[in-house]
């Protein structure tokens, strides 16, 4: 490994782990969420800002910044820590997820995939040797491999298409790493399909990959599909190394994923949207568009102990809101990313305490029943 990752404490209600992975950036402690800063930026949100919130470690997406400003700005600013100012760790997508995204103007082969730059319409073909360059360029403490993503409802043939392809690139990433202290995590595929889920983790777990993904879910899948393939995917990766699950999600999938054992999570969801309107608390989502909270002057949260709900009232938010201030959109995001590092930092505690099944249960019990299903609480390890 190119840095170590040490598990300190296993919840014996739960697979849910308490651990440390050190970087040449600092020292991040797990279960963590990773703030999305995709084009170098968390959308609104200053580094002092993301320090206030009790953001750890940032993720940046290779997609986007090979694209605008590139990776000849990054090598001569040495960095994204330093042309950002952000210098805590960080984490880079390789763009697996955002080339499935632009179904109708990319096209995929062995080679990698061939897309055209929304930036200047121009065609650009990122492989698993360009990401990994890009990424070296960036100089991000976590590089991703680039994979394959399909939509969860894909067919079984299709899937294990994708999940081979997944596999080579991820052997060609691994190849395409120079000497550079940043690690490389590899990404599991295989759908909603246990099998192809063990045959993905069994090849992957078979290279020195430092860390390893969960990959391809919350595209097309149920929550109750999503929980299921989280719990047995943990279970088949290595003890040793952190397990990352991609692009999910709510509080409470956040908290399922805990007790399976995730240590690390990302999501555009908190910022995504704060910008909407829509605050996480501990008692559910509040919507500030409303006229619900025209007159409505109690905090966000007032079990909250951020900047915005010390400051500000519903009311008041509900005001910005309506007048198109980007204040408003800014507040909330301080008040969501906040809400979902505390959660993080309340189930460290609780791990270590022995606790976090009692926890996760009351803390789902908490939110909005809409959100979530509980029945994997408690469940043995």
């Amino acid at each position: 490994m190119r840095f170590p990752f040490h598990v300190s404490a296993v919840d014996p209600g739960s697979r849910a782990r308490r651990g440390a992975l050190d970087t040449p950036h600092g020292r991040i402690e797990t279960p963590v969420f990773m703030a999305v800063g995709t084009r170098a930026t968390v959308t609104g949100l200053t580094p002092a800002e993301l320090h206030e919130v009790g953001a750890e470690v940032v993720l940046g997406n290779t997609y986007h910044l090979m694209l605008r400003p590139g990776p000849d700005l990054f090598r001569r600013v040495g960095g994204i820590h330093r042309f950002m100012g952000w210098h805590g760790p960080m984490l880079t997508d390789s763009g697996g997820y955002q080339i499935f995204s632009l179904s109708d103007d990319r096209v995929i082969s062995e080679r990698g995939a061939r897309f055209r730059s929304y930036t200047n319409q121009q065609f650009h073909m990122l492989s698993p040797e360009a990401s990994i360059a890009m990424q070296e360029a960036i100089g991000a403490d976590i590089m991703m491999v680039l994979d394959v993503c399909v939509d969860a409802r894909s067919d079984e043939a299709t899937t294990r298409a994708a999940m081979q392809r997944t596999h080579r690139w991820a052997l060609r990433s691994l190849a395409a790493r120079t000497g550079t202290p940043q690690a490389l995590f590899a990404i599991m595929q295989g759908g909603i399909f246990s099998a192809l889920r063990r045959e993905s983790a069994a090849f992957l777990t078979d290279h020195p990959f430092d860390g390893f993904a969960i990959g391809g879910l919350a595209v097309g899948d149920t929550r109750a599909e999503r929980e299921d393939i989280t719990h047995m995917a943990a279970e088949l990766l290595p003890a040793d190394r952190p397990r990352y699950l991609m692009g999910v999600g709510t509080p409470p999938d956040l908290l399922h994923a805990i007790l399976a054992g995730v240590d690390m999570f990302d999501c555009i969801l908190p910022t995504n949207l704060a910008w909407q309107g829509t605050a996480f608390t501990s008692t559910g989502r509040v919507k500030l568009t409303r006229a619900s909270t025209k007159d409505d002057d109690r905090p966000l949260d007032a079990a909250c102990p951020c900047s915005t709900c010390k400051l500000y009232t519903r009311s008041y938010l509900h005001h910005l809101f309506r007048c198109g201030e980007p204040l408003g959109p800014r507040l909330v995001s301080i008040h969501n990313l906040h809400h979902y590092h505390a959660l993080m930092a309340e189930a460290r505690a609780a791990i270590a305490a022995g606790h976090f099944a009692t926890y996760a249960r009351a803390k789902l019990e908490a939110i909005d029943r809409y959100e979530h299903s509980d029945r994997r609480i408690g469940a043995p390890a």
